[in-house]
């Protein structure tokens, strides 16, 4: 995967590049824009003391921890956190799938992360899931 084997891949690498380092499905995710299946990412219910990083390039993007976990079981089937590393994720307005949302992207390579959704009346302090792909994603146990 791409994380481990490049720490110069950013937004200007080239997408047959992205191709070549990173698999099928991590590429439909992170490039085209994906979704991987509801309830089968490998760190929706994960929880360990470390750091997620951006499956692409390696950014750092979230933590979790015992003293700042910001990672939380929504029940939604995805990863979710209610905050990022700060300026780790950059947000964009998505008006696919005939709705509004906030899809979420690292800031670093520009890799889809997956959407952001507020008001959902989550007990954390941001009331924001950050539902995020897990094959968008590699942790770093810490």
């Amino acid at each position: 995967m791409a994380a481990q084997q490049s720490t110069n891949l950013d937004k200007s690498t080239p997408e047959n590049v992205w191709k070549e380092v990173l698999g099928t499905e991590e590429y439909r995710i992170l490039r085209q824009k994906g979704t991987e299946p509801a309830g089968t990412g490998e760190y929706n219910k994960m929880k360990a003391d470390g750091v997620y990083r951006c499956g692409g390039c390696g950014a750092e993007l979230y933590t979790s921890d015992t003293k700042s976990d910001t990672k939380f079981d929504s029940g939604c089937g995805w990863p979710a956190f209610y905050a990022e590393i700060p300026g780790a994720v950059d947000r964009h307005v998505d008006m696919t799938m005939g709705m509004k949302r906030t899809e979420i992207t690292c800031t670093k390579c520009g890799g889809h992360l997956g959407h952001v959704f507020e008001n959902e009346g989550f007990p954390t302090p941001t009331d924001a899931r950050h539902c995020v792909n897990s094959r968008s994603l590699k942790f770093e146990a810490v």
